[in-house]
């Protein structure tokens, strides 16, 4: 393949996040590759779902609900969506699909399942119990690459859990080759759907990067505004709900209580456990409780789980220098605000071009694959070193 050959590639990496939110389209400039690479954004754009496309996307993460017939339909109409997302930054930019050497996607992800469990093959040709954890993205990248006739790199998460990880998070790798600091410790949070954090203490090397997920994003808050507009908003917009409520500290403290704050890294989780279920569970056990109350309290639920992960996981490894925040929970002021009140000894900002980073991230991962080079973090994913993707030429 000549594109591994070049020393500058143009790509176009798509991200679609937990929340369903939007497709996020960045096309970047990367001159050579791993500890060496230079990115430049060129473009960003982010197109909202198709409502009947997300409407049935949405029902394909409840498994009582989803169907296999849908599931494989599905596949294949994501492809087409993300495709169209393709060719559209293509056509307001201008820019020739031939100048472009590689589409990156890790898929929508519809079912994550990082609990490692064990099958006897109950065969004599099989002589082990067969391991494995799971994930499973939608979102066809052949269809990607048969429709703009550009490689596509697809489904970057599923190596990682082949090797033994949990497939997330992915975005460490991007972190760490552009965000590395000889003096400064830094905890790169994301807030999406589920928060994550990569944490590059200075002069780190490879090795002393760890990611994981801190718990809860936007998920909930989405749930809840949903609810509290009568549908009129899928988010907190401006953070305005959440800042009208008051938190309910004791709810606060019982929704701490779950198991997955205290599950030392790597570790990894998503809608399945802080997603629609968990917010229908708090209208249901909260009837007496305004939904605006509700709302800022999930908010601090966000903003609390994500500091007690710092004192907890972080710090013990070395200092925090900086927060810079990414994800579209970075446009909540509510939300900045209460991080804010929770890590006070720290300097914390907005990461520039904050919701472009993951798409960026794909991107990157994408350039480094195709020349053959690691791209998982096993401090992340705990995965054993392995090169991501699959190609579709």
């Amino acid at each position: 393949m000549h594109v591994a050959t070049k020393y500058s590639r143009r790509i176009i990496g798509i991200m679609s996040g937990t929340s369903l939110d939007a497709i996020d389209v960045a096309m970047v400039r990367i001159q050579k590759h791993g500890i060496n690479a230079k990115v430049r954004l060129e473009h960003f754009r982010s197109y909202p779902y198709p409502p009947t496309i997300r409407s049935a996307v949405h029902d394909l993460f409840d498994p009582k609900r989803a169907r296999v017939d849908d599931i494989c339909r599905y596949d294949f109409i994501l492809g087409e969506v993300f495709a169209a997302a393709v060719q559209r930054i293509l056509q307001e930019t201008k820019i020739d699909a031939d100048t472009v050497d590689l589409v990156a996607t890790a898929g929508q992800t519809i079912w994550h399942d990082p609990e490692l469990i064990l099958i006897e093959p109950g065969v004599d040709w099989i002589d082990h119990p067969i391991e494995t954890r799971s994930t499973l993205a939608i979102g066809q990248s052949a269809v990607i690459a048969e429709r703009t006739g550009i490689m596509t790199i697809g489904d970057l998460r599923v190596r990682d859990v082949a090797a033994g990880g949990q497939g997330a998070p992915l975005v460490p790798y991007f972190d760490w080759v552009l965000l590395r600091h000889k003096s400064r410790g830094r905890a790169i949070q994301n807030i999406g759907g589920i928060g994550n954090v990569t944490y590059i203490p200075p002069k780190a090397s490879w090795d002393d990067v760890i990611a994981f997920d801190t718990g809860p994003g936007n998920m909930i808050i989405d749930e809840l505004a949903w609810v509290a507009t009568n549908g009129r908003q899928s988010y907190d917009v401006d953070g305005i709900l959440g800042a009208e409520g008051t938190v309910h500290e004791e709810l606060l403290r019982t929704w701490m209580n779950d198991p997955y704050f205290t599950k030392s890294p790597p570790k990894t989780t998503g809608r399945e456990l802080f997603g629609r279920q968990f917010a229908r569970r708090i209208l249901d056990e909260s009837p007496g409780i305004a939904i605006h109350d509700l709302i800022a309290s999930a908010t601090a639920l966000t903003a609390e789980s994500i500091a007690r992960a710092y004192r907890d996981f972080l710090l013990p490894r070395g200092p925090i220098h900086e927060v810079l925040l990414a994800g579209g929970g970075a446009k909540n002021p509510t939300l900045v605000r209460m991080i804010r009140e929770r890590l006070p000894e720290n300097r914390l900002m907005i990461y520039k071009a904050s919701e472009a980073k993951e798409a960026m991230a794909m991107a990157m991962i994408a350039n480094d694959s195709v020349v053959g080079l690691v791209t998982n973090v096993a401090g992340a994913t705990g995965g054993r070193p392995t090169v991501l993707g699959k190609i579709s030429l």
